[in-house]
């Protein structure tokens, strides 16, 4: 269990800097970080951390002596097309929106995960843990309001359809989590996520015959920390997933969102208000008294 949370944390710190990343590769010479950065669109950024973390996926699998196609393929699949569809949909509201809100959006998918698992796998979940529970959504729902109120009413930045498609990526995310967990018993963590790449590979490169930049100068390294980084936050989420429940792991994601708090103040000059930090104490909170019930 302590290892599942270990796994969980450090996978949501990679999974902060991939998206910095690729809100850098989004916005071009909008930011300021990188000078005369390319603007790239959001499912090339999909296939080119897809192809980096297929190979290397690819090389351990052989290794390893492993089924190149897994063995529960029914819920490979699933948790492939979930995935795919929602990280696509979630690179976009990273390119929509500002990087807090569009970070703090996908962490709803925990709530998700939790009910879907409850729902297909007849998970339980403990009395005592909902209000904590609904208490951390709350949390990272008060943060997100607070950013979104505080945006420039007559620009982009809060689009309600892109909040909305950040909801339906969070909902997707988490099938694509209760499917890891159902998995958890039929096939190794790498395999899982090398399934998931094999599929997010074709169906990008589709739609990369249609909108497609080609990489220059530094934009290589980028592209290829964003699929090395993926590659450890996809096997350490896998493993944290395989080692406890959903309700237990899954809201320690709740810590991402202050990690990119941090990012944005420091990086992206977003200045902290009374509320925020209101809300990241509530996130907090909730995390750890949820744990302690359900270690109880």
């Amino acid at each position: 269990m302590n290892k599942g949370i270990f796994y969980i944390i450090i996978s949501g710190l990679c999974f902060v800097v991939v998206n910095f990343l690729v809100k850098l590769l989004g916005s071009g010479n909008e930011q300021l970080l990188i000078p005369n950065l390319q603007i790239y669109p959001a499912h090339e950024l999909v296939l080119a951390r897809a192809i980096v973390s297929f190979s290397i996926g690819l090389f351990i699998i052989k290794k390893r002596k492993l089924p190149l196609l897994g063995i529960n393929r029914k819920w490979l699949l699933i948790r492939g097309l979930s995935g795919t569809i929602a990280l696509t949909i979630f690179f976009y509201t990273i390119h929509h929106l500002p990087f807090a809100i569009a970070s703090i959006i996908q962490y709803l998918a925990p709530i998700f995960t939790i009910i879907i698992a409850m729902i297909l796998l007849k998970e339980n979940v403990k009395r005592l843990q909902w209000p904590f529970i609904i208490l951390a959504f709350l949390g990272v729902l008060l943060i997100g309001l607070d950013k979104v109120f505080q945006a420039p009413l007559n620009t982009k930045e809060i689009s309600f359809f892109w909040f909305a498609m950040g909801v339906v990526s969070a909902a997707l995310s988490g099938l694509a989590y209760t499917a890891i967990m159902k998995l958890k018993t039929t096939d190794a963590p790498i395999s899982i996520v090398f399934f998931f790449h094999m599929i997010a590979i074709p169906l990008m490169t589709l739609m990369c015959l249609f909108e497609f930049t080609m990489p220059r100068g530094v934009e290589w390294f980028i592209l290829l920390l964003i699929g090395i980084f993926t590659q450890f936050a996809q096997i350490l989420l896998t493993k944290a997933l395989h080692l406890g429940t959903a309700s237990t792991i899954t809201p320690f994601q709740y810590m991402s969102a202050i990690y990119a708090i941090l990012i944005g103040y420091f990086l992206f000059d977003e200045q902290l208000s009374i509320i925020v930090y209101l809300g990241i104490a509530i996130v907090m909170l909730s995390v750890i008294v949820n744990a302690m019930l359900k270690s109880k």
